[in-house]
């Protein structure tokens, strides 16, 4: 493994400089949310109290953070050692994930010091929400946890790392259980708006359709992040990651397309048990089609294809086409499809502070998942802890 880094190479490259821009931006505008309301820098309203900040912050945050969940299972409790060397970054992508989820919310939520006080001053045991934030803040220590040997290891504090690698088994299952429960729950969230969601999105079965399409989201983006690792960080990678990466890559391909191909069923029996088939000889049939056809199908067969070929390549832009998808699902039932009956000019469009304050975000996330995987042993073992492996 080359651990160097080019000799003279200049900080302010062009991708640093547009990071610098966008983070400046997001900055001021977190300063104007915080000190102006949420008003100012929101198109929200009482017909659209959740908008970009949940619909993309939330909801597909959470479900592309899957990875870790699946990963870790398929490695701890399915015995796949093959896929080891991929649980390190995928669980350094889910905690990042989940972590940027909790940062995100702060924005809608604006009273961020209340943040505790559903599970602590006024419980609400019976309402999705309060599973959802218990789960997810559970999940998130999990996770954090799952992370730590890494940050133990740079500092060599082996008794510490000792102590967090041997609780693997544990916060693995832990961690299934958690997510299994709050990536269905954010579906059954809109089962509460039965009026307001499209019927062809509405779904009693919508916790279900969350939690499955949760695994491709997950697996896609572990293939997707390794492939961009290979490429840009291939100089951190050790020969077992090396090794190891093509048959990750089409290892998790072939689960992917498996559970694609059961998530494209089961959309179609949410359409037959509701009766809605001639729902899509309309112009929002022909939209929900393009999503099932264009997204779920189409990544399915592409994923079939390269598990078949052993194309690495098309598996790649299939995790490419199914993360697409993932998040096109998400926005289509919290945003597009939602107040479908109203009026287009009282309907909500985020304002460009919103979208930015987002993007904010995300650049934000990346900056710090650049860091932990140039500075900390995740592409690559520790020298010092490859017995511990």
């Amino acid at each position: 493994m080359s651990d160097h880094t080019t000799p003279n190479k200049s900080f302010w490259t062009p991708a640093n400089i547009i990071t610098a821009v966008i983070l400046a931006i997001g900055l001021v505008l977190t300063v104007k949310r915080f000190t102006m309301g949420i008003g100012s820098v929101t198109n929200l309203s009482d017909d659209n109290p959740w908008g970009i900040w949940i619909g993309f912050d939330l909801l597909c945050g959470v479900a592309l953070a899957a990875g870790g969940y699946t990963t870790s299972a398929a490695v701890y409790l399915f015995g796949m050692k093959k896929y080891h060397s991929a649980v390190r970054p995928a669980i350094t992508t889910a905690f990042l994930g989940y972590a940027f989820v909790v940062f995100a919310l702060l924005y809608d939520l604006g009273r961020y010091y209340r943040l505790p006080y559903p599970l602590t001053i006024y419980p609400g045991p019976t309402s999705f929400l309060f599973e959802v934030g218990l789960c997810v803040a559970l999940y998130l220590t999990v996770l954090a946890i799952e992370f730590s040997p890494a940050v133990w290891e740079t500092l060599k504090w082996k008794k510490l790392r000792h102590y967090a690698h041997s609780l693997t088994l544990l916060l693995t299952i832990f961690g299934v259980i958690l997510s299994t429960l709050h990536q269905s729950s954010l579906g059954g969230l809109y089962l509460i708006a039965p009026s307001k969601l499209h019927p062809l999105w509405y779904s009693p079965y919508l916790a279900l359709f969350f939690f499955v399409s949760s695994i491709p989201a997950g697996l896609s983006m572990v293939i997707f992040e390794g492939g961009l690792s290979h490429k840009f960080l291939h100089h951190k990678m050790d020969e077992t990651h090396i090794e190891e990466a093509p048959g990750v890559t089409l290892g998790f391909a072939k689960a992917a397309a498996v559970v694609l191909f059961c998530y494209f069923n089961l959309k179609w029996i949410g359409v037959a048990m509701d009766d809605n088939w001639h729902l899509l000889a309309t112009g929002w049939g022909a939209w929900f089609l393009v999503e099932v056809i264009g997204f779920v199908l189409v990544p399915c067969l592409m994923y079939a294809v390269a598990a078949r070929e052993k194309n690495q390549k098309l598996a790649f832009w299939a995790s490419i086409v199914t993360v697409l998808g993932i998040v096109l699902n998400r926005l289509n039932i919290s945003l597009v499809a939602f107040n479908w009956q109203l009026p287009a000019e009282v309907r909500y469009i985020p304002s460009w502070e919103e979208i930015m304050i987002t993007v904010f975000i995300v650049t934000l996330e990346i900056t710090v998942l650049r860091f932990c995987l140039n500075k900390l042993p995740i592409l690559h073992e520790h020298p010092d802890f490859k017995e511990a492996h």
